[in-house]
């Protein structure tokens, strides 16, 4: 026969069925993240619990075993997952002898202390387990004639629970549980295990966080404000305020670990926390400036777009969580528009990483790979390059009709529009600020610091020449050609002049600008300053199916441009040379054809200097220079050994210039292969100055590669010319 007791009945199998379906249902990922113990938590409980048990040894006979039982929780202030309890009730033994029915029928009357563990990890479900000790008194009322015969017992007590939480006052557990009866009598026939599985309802006392009337609405929003947003502005958004709200503690106490968000739904992933607060006094106000940080998904839009963000606050009020939002709307313009309360922001419409920009500065600076003057200032070149294939697509400016720049930089309030690089590129045509973010992306893609600068009514380019401010003459003949910024020079370069004159022009025309608005509103903006603040927008790679003009055309602008300059350069060496009829003059004027590889022209300039003093080294060490360069090394050498011997009957005297021709015997000896020697002279050169040879350290290398020699060759193809005679 099957011992009863030993099932569950049919109300309780019900229960672990919903138990067990609901507990296998994943958590949204909202309720991922919150705190449902503390959320959920309640000051004080009261259930009760029926409980059939098996005990786990042989009695004296078969029982029916069951329990019940009331006990009150308290939970731990700080740890809600800890719950404190007291229960009382009775445990009631049945005998199942037929011959003696009711001899050993008695019941437990007991109470017990414990501590419960109790993780509810989605709203409505829970999981926990339990510990409790305590004392029983055990009545046996017919083992004796005389009356009722009492026994005590310690027992002791774990188990756990699966509780279902249809509301949150109410939950319905199923606990099993392993139970310990110690007898502290002589009888000892009920001492041991037994097993219990029970079902239990319990009450919870305090207000449901969800129901209306115990929302918490401790703060007043007010001020709240969004101004039109702008997504090429998206980066700065991250660390600059979109907008603000004020926030008012209305309570007559503090709310405390205050954390106020912004978010937008469809343009960001997730809320962007712009402020934390520890606590917030009673009847206190903090301004808040709302941070944003949106997604790619802002530079989709075309034109504008009304949105409805909101504002999310989470705080705790006497030890409760609360969370109050509050909406509100504003425009995104498109990736294209700006306004000009701040100039810098135009640094985020230079996108020199843009693929479109890379690939197509890329084809310019291949195109001149072969035929750039090394001695010539490069990033100059750089910008001439661009600025004649630019020309030759036939890019032109032309005034935006809607917003003309002159307008739109005297009105903060005007939401203009600038063209990305790219577009620029597609259209061949834009209005000053259009033209001027193409050119410094351009310039910027290959390496070349670029600025901007902004005068009354209008916005051009400059680039960085990286020539110090001393030496103005190796890239024009006028100081005042130039602007000196932090002991370097730049060159200011009317980009909208592009189509319509040439390079040399165009600079001339930048510091005309430049110095007609002296002493007043002219800024110099440079570029990666800028984009420190204003990130660049935002762009996927794509093939826009660009055409990039006749190289032909392309070269011949450049050459015509560079001929330009070197007939102002050469010109002014020239005409100070025929005055003074000076060894050093003449010695420049050399100096000056070689910066645009006009060797013959060279050649007879520092010729001229030795007719005017045979013993004038300078010039003997750059006739060696331009042989180098025509790659007659052996005639190279050949004037560096007569200055060595000239310098040796000096007795010591030009210990640079010394070194700089051993280094230049070395790179010659280099270039015909015989390594031994130019390692000898480079030794030779390392011993008089080893920190000015260490630029050269290749030619300690036996078969040094192409690549390795253009890395550090240093001036015209690797040997250095002498401007003026070093000692």
């Amino acid at each position: 026969m099957k011992k009863p007791g030993k099932r569950l009945g049919p109300s309780a199998l019900l229960a672990a069925g919903l138990l067990l379906a609901g507990w296998s249902r994943p958590a949204s990922a909202q309720e991922q993240k919150i705190d449902f113990n503390d959320r959920y938590r309640f000051p004080l409980s009261i259930g009760v619990e029926y409980q059939t048990l098996t005990p786990l040894r042989t009695y004296n006979g078969d029982y029916t075993i069951f329990e019940l039982s009331a006990d009150v929780r308290y939970p731990l202030p700080r740890w809600p997952v800890l719950q404190g309890f007291l229960r009382g009730g009775m445990l009631r033994f049945d005998s199942m002898d037929p011959v003696f029915p009711e001899k050993w029928d008695h019941s437990h009357w007991f109470g017990a202390v414990g501590l419960g563990y109790s993780n509810r990890f989605v709203k409505n479900f829970e999981l926990g387990a339990e510990l409790a000790a305590g004392f029983s008194e055990a009545v046996f009322p017919n083992v004796v004639d005389t009356g009722a015969v009492g026994s005590p017992n310690l027992i002791f007590s774990a188990g756990g629970k699966i509780s279902l939480d249809p509301s949150y006052s109410l939950s319905i557990d199923i606990r099993p549980s392993l139970k310990y009866l110690l007898s502290l009598s002589p009888l000892k026939d009920f001492n041991g295990l037994l097993f219990g599985l029970g079902f239990a309802l319990n009450y919870r006392f305090g207000e449901d966080p969800d129901s209306a009337q115990s929302l918490i609405r401790s703060l007043r929003f007010s001020e709240v404000s969004v101004p039109p947003a702008f997504g090429a502005m998206q980066s700065h958004y991250v660390k600059n305020p979109i907008g603000q709200v004020v926030l008012t503690n209305t309570e007559k106490q503090p709310v405390r670990d205050l954390e106020v968000s912004f978010y937008q739904a469809g343009f960001m992933d997730s809320p962007t926390q712009s402020l934390a607060v520890p606590e917030l006094a009673a009847g206190q106000s903090v301004t808040v400036p709302l941070l944003a940080s949106f997604n790619q998904a802002v530079f989709t839009t075309e034109g504008v777009t009304p949105l409805t963000g909101e504002v999310i606050v989470t705080y705790r009020l006497r030890d409760r969580p609360a969370e109050q939002r509050q909406s509100v709307s504003y425009d995104l313009y498109d990736k294209k528009a700006i306004t000009w309360d701040d100039d810098r922001k135009v640094g985020a419409f230079i996108t020199p990483a843009d693929s479109a920009i890379r690939n197509y500065a890329s084809f310019v600076r291949q195109l001149f790979k072969d035929s750039t003057q090394p001695l010539y200032n490069e990033p100059l070149q750089v910008a001439m390059q661009l600025f004649s294939a630019l020309a030759e697509i036939g890019l032109l400016y032309q005034a935006d009709p809607s917003s003309p720049f002159t307008r739109a930089q005297g009105d903060a309030k005007l939401v203009d529009s600038v063209s990305l690089p790219r577009d620029t590129l597609k259209t061949i045509a834009g209005d000053c600020d259009d033209l001027t973010v193409l050119f410094c992306s351009l310039l910027e893609s290959v390496g070349v610091e670029t600025a901007f600068i902004t005068v009354p009514g209008h916005i051009y380019a400059a680039l960085n020449t990286k020539v110090a401010a001393a030496g103005y003459r190796e890239l024009h003949p006028d100081r005042a050609m130039t602007l000196a910024l932090d002991g370097e020079l730049w060159v200011p370069v009317e980009i909208t002049l592009i189509g319509t004159g040439d390079f040399p022009e165009a600079w001339r025309r930048g510091m005309e600008l430049w110095n007609a608005f002296a002493g007043q509103e002219r800024r110099l903006y440079r570029t990666r300053e800028a984009q420190a603040l204003f990130r660049p927008v935002g762009l996927r790679e794509s093939d826009l199916g660009l055409q990039y003009g006749n190289r032909a055309n392309i070269a011949r602008g450049f050459a015509r441009d560079l001929d330009k300059l070197a007939g102002l350069l050469v010109k002014d060496s020239a005409d100070k040379a025929r005055r003074s009829g000076d060894k050093l003059d003449y010695n420049r004027l050399g100096m000056a054809y070689v910066r645009f590889g006009k060797y013959e022209e060279a050649e007879a300039a520092f010729g001229r200097a030795l007719q005017i003093d045979p013993g004038y080294l300078a010039a003997r060490v750059n006739l060696g220079n331009v042989a180098f360069a025509r790659k007659n090394y052996a005639q190279a050498l050949k004037s560096y050994q007569g200055v060595q011997e000239a310098l040796a009957k000096r007795g010591g005297q030009g210990k640079s210039l010394a070194q700089l021709v051993l280094l230049n015997m070395s790179k010659a000896y280099h270039e015909l292969e015989n390594y031994p020697e130019a390692q000898k002279y480079y030794a030779r050169a390392a011993e008089l100055d080893p920190e000015r040879a260490r630029e050269f350290t290749y030619l300690a290398q036996v078969g040094a590669s192409g690549t390795e020699r253009a890395a550090a060759a240093g001036r015209s193809r690797g040997v250095s010319f002498v401007e003026e005679e070093e000692q």
